[in-house]
């Protein structure tokens, strides 16, 4: 999921998005429970605020893409828009998918008041059934996270496919449950290491680069201000020329 107040993870960003096929926030929550039926989990779970982001992009997708020449790029999970209308403005052609409808919507809206509208093509898939057609310069999966019986290494795998010559895939995910979380773990819910990331990619030999694979620690307050920490990881791979 984005760097968002209440962060969860089809949808993530600092969000922590696409919980199942929800980010969500790097801040954010993880459901405590996982969706059994994700559409209509995930449109209620949006009808509950006016907004459950942040509205900021993902700090991972900031510090990995700030460098990187616009083309086009694919946002898995994008939820209310934060990360699709960050690479907007900085001039990408974006494509956004989520699961839920309801976050469509404030995607649309928040890429209207940007100025982006023209750039970001949002679609709804459930990206366990259907994917976006196309290749892309860059695909984001941030906290994109197994809920139920979400297939996130096939949906992983199906993203690196859809990543064109010299473009790059990224993956950015939680590493485990934020301290103050402990006491309501799912033992369903997988917080792969970048090294298991890596190795459900199947990525063919010589034909991508790694670029980072790393977990590291930050500071993530609860909802409401319990002081704590979580393990976050990202994956960063580029797909040679």
């Amino acid at each position: 999921m984005p760097e968002h107040a209440n962060p969860h993870p089809q949808h993530a960003h600092d969000h922590s998005h696409h919980h199942g096929h929800h980010h969500g926030d790097a801040h954010g929550r993880t459901p405590s429970e996982p969706p059994t039926g994700d559409q209509e989990f995930w449109d209620s779970r949006y009808s509950e605020s006016d907004r459950i982001w942040s509205g900021k992009p993902n700090a991972a997708l900031v510090r990995e893409a700030a460098d990187l020449a616009p083309g086009r790029a694919l946002d898995l999970g994008c939820g209310e828009g934060a990360d699709a209308v960050w690479l907007a403005r900085r001039g990408w052609r974006v494509t956004g998918t989520d699961i839920s409808g309801v976050a469509l919507e404030r995607a649309a809206a928040h890429a209207a008041e940007a100025g982006v509208a023209d750039r970001v093509d949002l679609q709804r898939h459930d990206l366990a059934e259907s994917f976006p057609s196309g290749e892309f310069d860059l695909v984001s999966a941030c906290f994109l996270h197994n809920y139920g019986d979400f297939p996130r290494a096939r949906v992983l795998r199906t993203a690196a496919a859809a990543v064109a010559p010299g473009g790059i895939l990224l993956v950015v995910g939680h590493g485990g449950w934020a301290t103050w979380q402990e006491d309501e773990a799912h033992p369903e819910i997988d917080f792969p290491t970048p090294d298991e990331v890596l190795a459900q990619l199947e990525l063919p030999e010589g034909a991508w680069e790694v670029l980072r694979r790393e977990e590291y620690a930050r500071e993530q307050a609860s909802p409401d201000g319990r002081a704590g920490t979580r393990a976050d990881n990202t994956v960063k791979v580029r797909r040679l020329p």
